[in-house]
């Protein structure tokens, strides 16, 4: 015949819910659990609507962690948000067909998508807002198209380029930015090219680029491979032309003029 268990003091509650958080790994919980105890006890909520709070509150914070951690191994060098993006600034860019994109479906079909247009166009906003497919659940990564051809060169030179290519080929969207911004000799767009072809028709490439598709030859000087690159990159794939006029320089003006005025 078992024991009837005695009622535990709060301090002994208090210690056993410490602790069982601990031990279970729930660190929301532990935090939170005396806050949502005396909310619950001022909205008259049941045991079963506390109990729920207490792990839709765990929940919530660990898919925000999760967020966290997925933005942060991508590695966007700041946040742009698509929310943020000033559409009516930019008319040459369609707030559905981004809208479309951010659904993340040209993600999941491994399609390629490409951001043209001068500078200060918007081209990165895009591409790190739409690269924040990450808090969707994708893999993403982020890198500047000379930093990667420098890896990539520097891999070889140490014999674990294989092994460097299928890590870039492993992630659902590699967002490469500032493509055309340099010449590449013939031995660094080989190797991008191999990167490419890692994941062609498998996994998504997001580029920006500040040329023109036939000006692409003044970063890929080798026309037969400049020619098989932009086929890679547009076979199958969105592209969005962002423009010649600069957003950035125009809301620089505008702010000259209103300081003017002032």
């Amino acid at each position: 015949m078992s024991r009837a268990r005695r009622p535990m003091t709060e301090p002994a509650a208090e210690a056993a819910i410490d602790q069982a958080c601990r031990a279970l790994r729930l660190p929301t919980m532990r935090t939170r659990v005396n806050d949502l105890a005396t909310a619950a006890e001022k909205e008259q909520l049941s045991y079963r609507g506390f109990l729920a709070e207490l792990l839709i509150a765990e929940c919530d914070d660990r898919d925000r962690r999760r967020s966290e951690r997925r933005i942060k191994a991508a590695g966007f060098p700041r946040q742009k948000w698509l929310s943020d993006f000033d559409f009516d600034a930019n008319p040459n860019i369609s707030s559905a067909m981004i809208n479309t994109l951010a659904t993340c479906g040209w993600v999941r079909n491994g399609e390629p998508l490409c951001l043209v247009g001068d500078s200060g166009t918007g081209k990165s906003h895009l591409l790190i807002g739409l690269g924040a497919a990450a808090m969707a659940g994708f893999r993403v990564r982020y890198v500047l198209a000379a930093k990667l051809v420098n890896e990539l060169v520097e891999a070889a030179d140490d014999k674990i380029l294989n092994k460097t290519i299928a890590r870039y080929g492993r992630v659902d969207l590699l967002c490469i930015d500032e493509l055309g911004y340099m010449e590449l000799d013939r031995h660094g767009a080989e190797l991008l090219f191999q990167v490419l072809t890692e994941r062609e028709e498998t996994n998504s490439v997001a580029i920006a680029s500040n040329e023109s598709f036939s000006g692409w030859t003044k970063t890929f000087t080798d026309p037969r491979l400049c020619a098989a690159i932009v086929d890679r990159l547009t076979f199958g794939g969105n592209i969005i032309e962002t423009g010649t006029g600069s957003y950035r320089l125009a809301h620089a003006h505008q702010k000259n003029l209103a300081m003017a005025a002032d």
